[in-house]
């Protein structure tokens, strides 16, 4: 098993614009081989930003490599992008291999 987060680090008052875009966008996961599951978290707030992480599971760290090179990729990352002031920042990704 393969999991790939982002962490972002969100304005304060665009929380809502940005959870109305991962509500409404099309991933097209569902089309690609070796996905397993995938979750928006929402995570602690503090004076500067809000933090989310999105959260996929994938079967291997190729199968989730073939995804960033495929065309669900590029169809799900040409979407409605957040009012400018959203992001404090670019996304930071983090990928584990689990061991048990």
């Amino acid at each position: 098993m393969f999991i790939a987060m982002n962490r972002f680090r969100i304005a304060p008052d665009h929380q809502e614009d940005f959870e109305k875009i991962w509500r409404e966008r099309e991933t097209f996961l569902d089309q690609v081989p070796g996905f397993r599951e995938f979750h928006l978290l929402k995570g602690p707030l503090n004076d500067e930003f809000r933090l989310y992480a999105s959260h996929s599971v994938w079967e291997s760290r190729e199968a989730f490599e073939a995804w960033t090179q495929s065309e669900a990729f590029s169809k799900a990352h040409r979407q409605t992008s957040a009012p400018k002031g959203t992001y404090l920042g670019h996304p930071e990704l983090e990928t584990f291999e689990a061991i048990l």
